[in-house]
């Protein structure tokens, strides 16, 4: 089993998943692609499933576990989120392959505006975006960017841990869900006795957390976490109806003042095929926007001072990012248009760039001599995702 998925690590699998009745899959470059022929007994997913889990209590108890979350790792291999769950009436596993180096800005791609959110000395840091686009690494590079850069407390809660940081300027406190603290609500209260300077939660999944995180913010302290939410703008709505109707107004004026910045995300396929790139929506809260954000009935104009925002504060809408791309050649066009927020809006936008860049470029030279053409680029070996099959490996 182990060499089935260090050959997807190294084919540069994001996930895997491994289910009774089906073969060993890996999503490489965003696709789903089978590595085996051979599919999986409810047997064998059980066994795998034994040796993911790292207590014998719950080993133990494995036959009524219906979810459960863990961290794994084998030398030369790789670090793993594992998720263990039931379905029809047999296991399933998915791993989320933890890369070893701690990601940053720079290898991410990020924006250099992400710089300037991070030194923030206060104030709530929400990074929102579906499953899988990427919120865990780019949480992990701003905490990666305060530890290089500034001497701070970090305090980070995590279900389960993913990235190791070492202590480099900052010192990190990193405490597991479930191993080092009971529950995301109580270790966040914890982690206000603990001289913090900043707080990391994995994610806010309810009123208690959100409305503990926003006292984190008011108290001093930067505080970093996710939503699954796909932009700015429903980031703000989702965490005020997560309230009951009576406490939404004084929860909005609340919000308004500790939210520093909302960085929402979608991972992109790239231009040639191999890997995948985020497109980023930044957004800062300043005056105007927070005034918006107090203002029921002027809550969906963000959007539009988000792109105002560009030139002064480094903000960005998804549009704004995507044409980005497509004009560096890094994601394709069409790819761009069906992720845009506004894809009539964009094509629009588009053509408008590139009448302007072509009325921008020189004539061309008169004909002379005929350049030779280059060779074309030999072709890979084998199509995108395509992977060999791995059932010799498996272990019956």
């Amino acid at each position: 089993m182990e060499k089935i998925i260090q050959a997807a690590v190294e084919r540069g699998a994001s996930d895997l998943h491994i289910k009774a009745g089906d073969v060993f899959r890996a999503r490489i470059d965003g696709k789903l692609v089978p590595l085996t022929k051979q599919r999986l007994t409810p047997e064998q997913t059980k066994a795998i499933a034994l040796r993911f889990i790292p207590n014998e209590e719950d080993r133990v108890r494995i036959d009524k576990i219906q979810d459960y979350d863990c961290s794994w790792g084998a030398p030369g291999i790789g670090r793993f989120r594992i998720n263990v769950l039931r379905q029809r009436s047999s296991f399933m596993i998915v791993m989320r392959v933890i890369p070893f180096e701690v990601p940053t800005f720079e290898s991410l791609g990020l924006p250099t505006v992400l710089q300037q959110v991070a030194t923030a000395e206060r104030g709530m840091i929400l990074v929102t975006g579906v499953t899988g686009s990427g919120k865990s690494s780019t949480l992990a590079a701003i905490v990666n960017y305060i530890n290089r850069a500034m001497q701070k407390h970090i305090v980070t809660l995590e279900n389960p841990i993913e990235f190791l940081h070492r202590d480099l300027l900052s010192s990190l406190t990193q405490r597991e869900i479930g191993t080092d603290t009971e529950s995301f609500k109580s270790g966040l209260r914890a982690a206000l006795r603990q001289d913090p300077d900043v707080i990391l939660i994995g994610e806010m999944r309810d009123p208690e957390t959100i409305d503990t995180a926003m006292k984190a913010s008011e108290t001093g302290h930067l505080l970093l976490s996710t939503l699954h939410t796909p932009d700015a703008t429903t980031t703000i709505s989702r965490v005020i109806a997560m309230f009951p109707p009576e406490e939404q107004a004084i929860v909005r004026v609340r919000l308004a003042d500790a939210l520093h910045a909302v960085v929402s995300q979608r991972l992109l396929p790239k231009k040639d095929g191999h890997g995948r790139v985020a497109a980023l929506e930044v957004m800062q809260v300043t005056a105007t926007i927070k005034d918006l954000i107090l203002d029921p009935n002027r809550t969906t104009e963000i959007k539009e001072f988000i792109a105002e925002g560009r030139e002064q504060y480094g903000m960005q809408t998804f549009d704004q990012h995507l044409m980005e791309l497509v004009q560096n050649d890094i994601v394709d066009y069409a790819t761009a248009v069906v992720n845009s927020s506004n894809p009539s809006d964009f094509e629009l936008q588009m053509k408008t760039f590139r009448r302007r860049s072509r009325a921008s470029v020189a004539p061309a030279p008169a004909a002379g001599a005929a350049k030779k053409a280059a060779a074309p680029a030999p072709a890979d070996d084998k199509p995108a995702g395509f992977t060999d099959d791995l059932s010799s490996m498996l272990q019956p």
